[in-house]
């Protein structure tokens, strides 16, 4: 091809270029364009989850019905030992449970009062140093351990790596827990520690060794009864997470209720502990559809007393944190439950408030 009249080559094949580049401008433009949309239609929270026992699946379209309310996550739980949910996936309904939830795209988690089976209690009888002691000065199997026994400590990492390999979460985010709202340690080197910073020595020594099998592993920090506090002499290791479940908040007002002190109690903790922890990988473990809590963990449970505009409420206080994980307990909707009552409208309700919620302009 030769160059028009009055363009040199070289002009002509600039020019050239420099059309050709115009042209691509707009595709280029339209890619960016998609690119934003797409970003700005994904929920702000990503995770969008629900927090069951084994004996829940015996409704069996639990996978179904999360997946159809927008839930991005279920996680499996059991308050006494993580025994219960290792039985069940081992078991046939545990494998065609995980094999729904991966058909359907759910991501799997398990979140467990651990401690029981990460420093086994027989160990006590010949190895009392380990156990944590009490106010009395005794040293006592009940509960949690002594976080200066480097033994212990050692000991629980090895167990959690194991129990690792068993119950993998599809997210990498693990959760074990000290035991439920017990104390822990009053020996003379522990009691200058909060709990909260008991809880936080472990959980940094299990990171360290979760992350030598699973290079992507985080950890999660339960704020929650006696670890409520944050923790203000121990320093978090990179991959801890914050996990604040307001298990004694009241759930018939929001959160942000400044009337009421036990809702400030909690809410003031929440930030302390954001403080210390961050917002970015920080969730929210709630009660708004544990159907076991305001059944008083007794059964036959009552009907979910859910209030929408709580949830709405409640929502707004976490997401103007940055808070982009979110879950709840939904402990007891099972098949006697849904036999008694129905399907749980409440579960697509919560679904669909937190897909569509978005920060407001300004905040």
């Amino acid at each position: 091809m030769s160059a028009r009249k009055g363009f040199s080559r070289r002009q002509f094949l600039a020019a050239l270029t420099g059309a050709a580049a115009s042209a691509a401008l707009p595709a280029n433009g339209l890619a960016a364009s998609s690119e934003r949309r797409a970003t700005a239609s994904r929920p702000f929270f990503r995770t969008r989850g629900v927090v069951l026992v084994p004996e829940d699946l015996t409704w069996s379209a639990w996978p179904q019905r999360a997946r159809q309310a927008g839930l991005s996550t279920i996680a499996l739980h059991h308050g006494a030992s993580p025994k219960y949910v290792t039985d069940l996936i081992r078991s046939e309904r545990g494998r065609e449970f995980l094999a729904q939830c991966r058909q359907l795209g759910l991501q799997v988690e398990h979140e467990l009062h651990a401690m029981r089976d990460l420093l086994p209690r027989d160990l006590f009888a010949k190895n009392s140093e380990l156990f944590r002691m009490n106010e009395k000065g005794e040293r006592t199997p009940d509960c949690n351990l002594c976080v200066h026994a480097e033994r212990a400590l050692d000991i629980s990492a090895e167990h959690a790596v194991a129990l690792a390999k068993v119950l993998h979460p599809t997210t990498h985010r693990y959760f074990y827990w000290g035991d439920d709202a017990q104390p822990w340690c009053c020996c003379p080197r522990c009691r200058d520690l909060s709990e909260s910073d008991q809880a936080l020595v472990l959980e940094n020594h299990l990171l360290k060794a979760l992350r030598r099998q699973d290079s992507r592993a985080l950890l999660a920090h339960l704020a929650y009864a006696n670890t409520l506090t944050a923790p203000t002499q121990i320093k978090p290791a990179r991959g801890l997470f914050l996990e604040f479940a307001p298990i004694k908040r009241r759930y018939d007002i929001p959160l942000d209720t400044s009337s009421d002190p036990e809702n400030q109690r909690h809410l003031e903790a929440l930030d302390a502990n954001l403080r210390v922890f961050g917002a970015a990988n920080a969730q929210v473990l709630e009660y708004w559809l544990d159907v076991s809590r305001f059944s008083k963990w007794k059964k036959p449970a009552v009907k979910l007393p859910f209030k929408e505009e709580v949830l709405a409420a409640d929502l707004d206080t976490y997401g103007r944190r940055g808070i982009r994980h979110v879950t709840t307990f939904a402990v007891n909707i099972d098949a006697e439950y849904i036999a008694r009552f129905g399907e749980p409208s409440e579960l697509q309700t919560y679904g669909r408030r937190l897909r569509v919620w978005k920060p407001k302009r300004g905040r």
